[in-house]
């Protein structure tokens, strides 16, 4: 399980508010005039500088808050597409990789896909320039451009031939929300972006993964840097004890917003992840469970961005993106340039973790050992018991599962007291695991265990 960040573009909160203004007689720029009034209106935070006196758009800006700034129309739409995840390509997504560029997932009706792109193919030229060793970064700037535009990419095929083929750049939509059902019927939702139709592909998956048994759930909102702000509302209103979604200063008055009623709702013990770069919209939706006791935060404390900004559209077609109001949780506790601080701090992947603890809920009445750590990955465990083991283990009776995925195969082996674990295959650098041995094991008096037994394990780097 791996949640790929694509866009690199930080994506913010906001709102979009129509402003008209009729323009009085004046020396100053039209524009100028209705953004210094639109400032003077509705901005909440510190000027730097004289805003009376300032004479260009970017003077004015330069005194506002880093969230504050002007688009053209051209910009304004490009961003409105990165918070929606579309942009212009050939439609893959991609990583690194030793030969070039390893093309991860086509996506549907791309161009990539039209040219019969698939998955697993590694790109190593763009427009006939090696790309072996280089970035997903250089490749990405290069693979981009134009709405209709062409660029030619030679791959390395799976059967180890080349080709090259001409793709047309089309303007594509990234998936949002990934899915996936972990071991232990516990359900994986990773979100993106809080993107217009966002609480409906995190509600759309909540409903599948329960169709397919999940009993559990983890939202991961790493790496998710906000977006629309009335998905958060929705989002919020999908857990049962959360009523509101956030309390709201603006430049003229404070109120709590409440959060939007669901039909569908997460179980009470769900959990979310956040990182460093959990931001705004997250940040909101984060603050409001945990204060409301909804769920159980994992992760690392995140960006520190409680500043909601709202669009202002210009009358030359351009706008002015604004900071117009300062947003936290039920409890008041303040986000911006602060963050999230989580229930629970993780050194490692929070994914971990949070998986752990859930497994651990469902074998309550089993004994937890002290965790390994930093073992090698061709370890084989050793646990020891008081009496004398019969030599053959049912099967089942023994499980590793890989955390934040599903179970690993493994071959047992009893040597008197001693039952030894031998995993299939090396296991992965850097990965953590839960070792699980149930009560079925017999002893060879010919009862079985007590209760069961657990363990953490983490493999080195």
């Amino acid at each position: 399980m791996k949640k790929i960040v694509w866009s690199f573009i930080f994506m913010l909160s906001f709102f979009i508010i129509p402003f008209t203004n009729t323009q009085a007689a004046s020396n100053e720029q039209p524009l100028v005039k209705e953004i210094k009034e639109i400032i003077k209106e509705n901005y909440v935070g510190t000027i730097k500088g004289d805003l009376q006196n300032a004479k260009t758009i970017p003077e004015m800006i330069d005194m506002l808050d880093p969230y504050s700034t002007y688009f053209t129309k051209q910009e304004f739409e490009e961003f409105m597409n990165s918070i929606n995840l579309a942009t212009i390509g050939i439609g893959v997504i991609i990583e690194e990789h030793e030969d070039g560029i390893h093309i991860l997932q086509v996506i549907d009706n791309s161009g990539a896909s039209d040219a019969g792109v698939i998955a697993g193919d590694i790109i190593t030229e763009i427009n006939g320039q090696s790309i072996v060793g280089r970035s997903t970064q250089e490749a990405s700037s290069l693979l981009v451009g134009d709405e209709g535009t062409k660029v030619d990419i030679t791959l390395q095929n799976a059967d180890g031939k080349t080709s090259t083929k001409s793709i047309t750049r089309k303007k594509f939509t990234l998936p949002n929300v990934e899915s996936e059902l972990l071991f232990g019927d516990v359900g994986y939702i990773a979100m993106s972006s809080f993107s217009e139709d966002g609480a409906k592909l995190v509600k759309d998956a909540l409903i599948q993964l329960k169709q397919r048994g999940a009993t559990s759930f983890i939202l991961d909102l790493q790496n998710n840097g906000g977006g629309y702000v009335e998905t958060a509302e929705e989002i919020t209103g999908l857990f049962s004890n959360a009523k509101i979604a956030y309390l709201l200063e603006e430049a003229h008055a404070s109120y709590e917003v409440r959060a939007v009623r669901q039909n569908e709702k997460f179980p009470a013990n769900t959990r979310i992840l956040v990182n460093r770069y959990s931001a705004s919209a997250s940040e909101m939706l984060a603050a409001s469970l945990q204060d409301q006791q909804a769920v159980i935060l994992y992760g690392e404390t995140t960006y520190g961005k409680g500043a909601m900004q709202g669009f202002f559209e210009l009358h030359d077609g351009s706008y002015l993106k604004l900071t117009v109001g300062k947003f936290t949780g039920p409890l008041g506790q303040t986000i911006n340039e602060v963050g999230v601080k989580p229930n629970i701090t993780t050194k490692t992947a929070p994914i971990f973790q949070a998986h752990y603890d859930v497994l651990k809920e469902q074998y309550k009445d089993y004994k937890e050992l002290t965790s390994l750590k930093n073992v090698a990955n061709t370890k084989t465990f050793t646990v020891k018991f008081s009496q004398a083991l019969t030599s053959k283990i049912a099967d089942g009776s023994v499980q590793l599962v890989a955390l934040g995925g599903d179970e690993v195969p493994t071959n047992t082996k009893v040597d008197g007291h001693s039952l030894l674990v031998m995993p299939s295959q090396p296991l992965n650098s850097g990965q953590e695991y839960m070792l699980l041995v149930h009560p079925s094991v017999q002893q060879q008096t010919g009862s079985k265990l007590q209760k069961g037994i657990y363990l953490h394990i983490s493999v080195k780097n």
